[in-house]
């Protein structure tokens, strides 16, 4: 499992540098197709369940979001979700004609997939397109992988006190607060780093963003374990081995993404 986690890591981490350093079409281009996986996945979540939550609406509003934002950033976002509730509202009346007992909860199941992957996925493009947003992003997104990553080596070796055993057995309060501290320091590194190519970067922002994200973007990963948990799920998928699925890779970055967007707007 580690030497797995390790592998994968050691290919998407170099691939998702560049598709950032690259940012404008290419990058909307992946993160489209990365959310439409993941909302396949939630699609599957939800189906294994018992639930019919509509894939196609799924998928078509996810990705309308996405390339809005691209163009738009937040113009035009509420047509897109405008119609995402039209679309999804005729599906589910068609599924109920049909005898489908559970449209009503398929209609909001659509809705809240929407929104919890496109909607909150797309600010990853928000905070690329900030200026210096390259920059940004490669201290938000590694913020997320220090944390994962520190706070699974030290739960692994000093975890006692289980943090949520219902929803995450395995995690500990031991592996969040290294999480924290890993995650906060590692960060401030960075910034340090990046901050000769970007002066607006700098290493106080740095542990400020990194100590924001390791504290609440693990709420991320408990959210997404909560879906899974319902219905008895273990990974959401199997796309990448040792991670399990692409939602799971994605749980704690829509998380960073939409909180680090507005710490940078609104606070530095």
């Amino acid at each position: 499992m580690l030497v797995q986690r390790l592998l994968v890591a050691i290919v998407l981490i170099p691939l998702v540098t560049l598709l950032i350093i690259l940012g404008g079409w290419l990058l909307t281009l992946a993160l489209a197709g990365v959310f439409s996986l993941a909302a396949w996945e939630y699609w599957r979540i939800f189906r294994q369940g018992g639930y019919q939550p509509s894939l196609a609406v799924l998928i078509t509003g996810v990705v309308g979001l996405v390339i809005v934002r691209h163009f738009h950033q937040f113009n035009h976002s509420d047509l897109v979700l405008g119609v995402s509730i039209l679309l999804a509202m005729s599906a589910q009346v068609i599924g109920y004609e049909k005898g489908d007992r559970t449209a009503a909860l398929n209609f909001n199941i659509t809705l809240g997939g929407i929104l919890y992957i496109g909607w909150l996925g797309s600010y990853m493009i928000s905070v690329r397109n900030l200026p210096d947003g390259q920059w940004w992003l490669l201290l938000v997104l590694p913020a997320c992988w220090i944390t994962d990553g520190s706070a699974y080596f030290v739960g692994s070796v000093l975890g006692r006190h289980k943090m949520s055993p219902r929803v995450s057995p395995k995690k500990t309060w031991e592996g969040y607060l290294g999480g924290i501290i890993f995650g906060a320091a590692g960060t401030m590194l960075l910034a340090a780093l990046w901050h000769t190519n970007a002066p607006e970067v700098t290493a106080l922002k740095g542990l400020l963003l990194g100590l924001t994200i390791a504290v609440a973007s693990p709420l991320g990963d408990l959210g997404e374990s909560m879906l899974k948990r319902e219905f008895g799920i273990k990974d959401s998928g199997k796309v990448l081995p040792g991670h399990g699925g692409m939602l799971d890779r994605l749980d704690s970055w829509l998380w960073a993404a939409v909180l680090s967007y507005y710490l940078i707007v609104w606070v530095f």
